[in-house]
């Protein structure tokens, strides 16, 4: 773990560097500034990849310096000279410098078919001011490849990931449509757990499930390409963001587009995914469903016309591994709504069809304010195809049929401006601890409800509650939070019990395996 301080120094340097690039926006529109923004950090991370490597290669082995199969074994793209850092560094100040920008683009896709139409390439139109460019270039030229903390890329990846968040928040609604929110994604992450196999989103915004993913299997050991990750998006302009968010950090990826969107032509028609992250627009009511009301997605049930949530939801459990678990994003009212019937789709998700059990594992109700793009009120389904058993890493998960777990997280996270409310590092362990406890992971503790947070429901407790899905219903009360202070005393406590409970369980199965042991000699 990186400490607080470390932490702050990064934040510190990552808003300075984004304050000081929004001052040379002038009266651009910042849905415009940004393309030209992070069109040129990309350029500088695949420029200095390429030169990283070029002078490796010089060094140990000066034959294979032009070679493009040595750079493309390390996932490294080709970069032309017009293309290079250096020269557009060098020609900063010239008046020419747009098209400079423009013809190394260009050069990029022409050298690079993964990168054919991902690249902004207009920044020698007139309203683009060449001291701006200029300026910007020798900004982001201060970006130093080495960085004490982790490989010599992340820094540029951490640069890209901070301004697309910034970007989002100064775009408002429009940019909730590319982004989801860190904390967020922190929560399905970490509940999921994505270690190894293949994840999907079918509606990929920008790409920070992917990347949250990637960090989780290095932070716990895990490398680059334990998984394979697949998207889609229908925003061409937001996925040229997905393709360039992913390419700064490294990752390889199958990001399909196309106008028509998952639903219409679904690029990925035959992936069964380990794993699925997704935050779909909200409530959407012109998704085309009049042309789709036949389709082998619809399992449980025809979604309404009117509203795409169901759609969604059925779209993703089709996607699903045998062993396949999801986390979505969605507006609360896809937890109680009855009409047009989405409450029939809703139960037959709950209790399952014929032989087959219920998908739905456990729902997370989220505080207010967390997003860009509305106020509406959402909420977090998690779904798992195999909830007999199942997988999480390595071990087995504990039957799960008869149950659902409902967390109530409305009163958790912070402000961090006047209208935006963040989830805690503190808030994510403790949703995502009291589920792997409750699915019976290894190493997870002993699962308790906890009143107020988290109730452990039987199905026969969600049919008497007529199928709605509202955590509020069923974790019941506890003393109302009146303080900030109070609230941190109630939480230290509630974790304080749950490192009990683990040591306690730990102990336990110490106690059992000596005994069998025991057992074994005396046999």
């Amino acid at each position: 773990m990186k400490s607080a301080e470390q932490q702050d120094t990064k934040l510190s340097f990552e808003a300075d560097l984004f304050r000081l690039a929004d001052k040379l926006r002038g009266n651009m529109e910042p849905s415009d500034y940004k393309h030209i923004v992070l069109g040129l950090i990309f350029l500088k991370y695949i420029s200095d990849s390429f030169e990283k490597k070029h002078r490796e290669l010089l060094d140990e082995y000066p034959e294979g310096a032009e070679d493009r199969d040595e750079y493309s074994a390390e996932n490294i793209y080709w970069v032309p000279r017009t293309a290079r850092w250096s020269h557009l560094q060098s020609n900063a100040k010239l008046p020419s410098i747009g098209r400079l920008i423009d013809e190394a683009m260009i050069a990029l896709e022409a050298h690079n078919d993964a990168l054919k139409g991902v690249l902004s390439k207009d920044y020698a139109r007139p309203s683009l001011s060449a001291v701006m460019l200029g300026e910007l270039i020798d900004l982001i030229s201060g970006i130093e490849l080495k960085n004490a903390d982790g490989p010599a890329t992340d820094l540029l990846g951490r640069v890209y990931e901070f301004f697309l968040s910034e970007f989002a928040g100064s775009e408002g609604k429009r940019g909730g449509e590319f982004y989801t929110p860190q904390s967020v994604v922190g929560v399905i992450v970490g509940m999921l757990e994505p270690y190894k196999g293949r994840v999907y989103d079918p509606c990929c915004g920008s790409g920070g499930m992917f990347v949250q993913s990637e960090k989780f299997v290095e932070e716990h050991g895990g490398r680059k390409g334990d998984i394979a990750i697949y998207g889609q998006e229908s925003n061409h302009t937001t996925w040229r963001l997905c393709k360039m968010n992913l390419a700064v950090r490294g990752i390889d990826s199958d990001i399909k587009w196309n106008s028509e969107g998952s639903f219409h032509k679904n690029e990925l028609r035959d992936l069964k995914a380990d794993y699925i992250l997704a935050n779909p627009p909200f409530n959407i009511s012109d998704w085309g469903g009049e042309r789709l009301r036949e389709d082998v997605r619809w399992k449980y049930g025809v979604p309404p016309v009117g509203n795409a949530n169901y759609a969604w939801l059925q779209h993703i459990i089709h996607h699903l591994s045998p062993t396949g678990v999801a986390g979505v994003v969605l507006a609360n009212g896809s937890m109680s709504s009855t009409q047009n019937g989405e409450g029939e789709i809703r139960r037959a998700m709950i209790e399952g069809i014929g032989k087959e059990a219920g998908v739905v594992d456990c729902m997370v109700a989220l505080p207010g304010q967390l997003f860009y793009s509305t106020q509406i009120p959402a909420c977090l389904w998690f779904l798992a195809r195999d909830r007999s058993n199942g997988l999480a890493r390595n071990w087995k998960l504990r039957d799960r049929r008869n149950e659902i777990l409902f967390i109530d997280a409305r009163k958790m996270g912070v402000m961090i401006d006047r209208t935006r409310r963040e989830l805690t590092a503190q808030n994510i362990e403790l949703i995502a601890q009291t589920y792997h406890a409750w699915r019976g992971e290894a190493e997870a503790g002993v699962y308790a409800d906890m009143p107020g947070f988290a109730k452990s429901a039987t199905i026969e407790e969600v049919r008497v509650n007529g199928y709605v899905l509202t955590p509020g219903r069923y974790v019941g009360s506890e003393d109302v939070v009146t303080t900030d202070e109070s609230f941190v005393q109630r939480f230290t406590q509630l974790k304080a019990k749950l490192e009990t409970e683990f040591a306690t369980a730990a102990s336990l199965s110490t106690k059992i395996s000596a005994n069998l042991k025991r057992l074994s000699v005396d046999g």
